[in-house]
């Protein structure tokens, strides 16, 4: 299969350079440990208007702590929204640092405070560790609103790819439990349903790129401990798995045309239409998965501004 003649032109060559990442139990920790030491040799240089701050919050009940890179306003009127961000990596690698010029642009942008999850990673801790974590930081963020200067009716969560995956299954927690009441949730091109490693009609365009069929069943695997596409998984491990989608807070999508995650995005963002759910929903055409960090191209910067947009109105209105 090969669909390199449906990728945007712009993002072509950037794909062409970019080294073919393929996950198994031997490359995982090789990954990780390159991360870890490109992002540890960054030298950040520190804006005046934001104050950022590394927090160690409790963790899930028995459970280990959980760290947030938090950025907040330096200079604010009153409490501003906030953002529980949640980063990629398939459930396997990934770092908060890894968005943090991001949300630190992010932050300044909208005016608004962002706190990245460093949740628990797959295959040591498959689920419910991941969304645990993840609800943890959430309650952390609700009962802290008034000392962290965040207003706690204009809380919402972000992630991409896995972890638009666990901010769609988060929103799901957080309905279900009741304790806290989500004002949105943005999903960059998210990982929502285990079954599409087990589809035998498989779409014939998507997925050849950056994160292929075979990581995704590496991924999932990882995460839930058993092999994808059974009858028992969690609509908390796998947010596509939910069968009421109904009370879920205003939602974003967003997805390339080329992306793996394609149709259960757009299943899932149809799904949402039909259970009364506001959705504002993209699709990016030529997009492979994560095309929306390719420099210089115009569908990354459309994408970026779509939804650099989306969250000033679910935040500010």
């Amino acid at each position: 299969m090969t669909s390199t003649h449906l990728v945007d032109p712009e993002i072509l060559p950037f794909l062409e350079l970019m080294p073919q990442l393929r996950f198994d139990t031997a490359t995982v920790p090789l990954y990780r440990a390159g991360f870890a030491e490109r992002f540890a040799a960054l030298t950040i240089e520190e804006d005046p208007r934001l104050s950022t701050e590394s927090f160690t919050v409790p963790g899930p009940e028995a459970a280990p702590p959980v760290r947030l890179l938090g950025y907040r306003p330096a200079q604010a009127p009153g409490p501003v929204p906030a953002i529980l961000h949640i980063h990629g990596g398939g459930y396997l690698i990934g770092m908060p640092e890894m968005n943090d010029a991001t949300n630190r642009g992010l932050a300044l942008a909208l005016g608004c405070a962002i706190f990245s999850v460093d949740y628990r990673l797959a295959p040591e801790h498959q689920y419910p560790a991941p969304v645990e974590d993840c609800y943890a930081a959430l309650a952390w963020l609700f009962q802290n609103a008034a000392s962290l200067n965040i207003d706690p009716a204009r809380i919402g969560v972000k992630g991409e790819s896995a972890g638009g995956g666990l901010a769609a299954c988060l929103a799901l927690l957080a309905r279900d439990r009741g304790e806290y009441k989500l004002s949105f949730q943005h999903l960059i091109y998210p990982m929502l349903d285990d079954r599409n490693v087990t589809r035998a009609n498989a779409h014939p365009h998507t997925g050849e790129f950056v994160w292929t069929k075979e990581d995704n069943h590496f991924g999932w695997s990882s995460m839930l401990g058993a092999e994808p596409g059974g009858p028992n998984t969690s609509p908390y491990a796998a947010a596509a798995r939910a069968e009421d989608l109904a009370n879920l807070p205003p939602t974003y999508i967003s997805v390339g045309a080329l992306d793996l995650f394609l149709e259960e995005d757009l299943d899932y963002a149809r799904r949402l239409t039909r259970a009364g759910v506001a959705i504002e929903c993209h699709v990016y055409p030529g997009g492979y998965h994560g095309f929306d960090v390719t420099p210089g191209s115009r569908v990354a910067a459309q994408s970026n501004r779509d939804s650099l947009e989306a969250l000033r109105r679910a935040m500010l209105g």
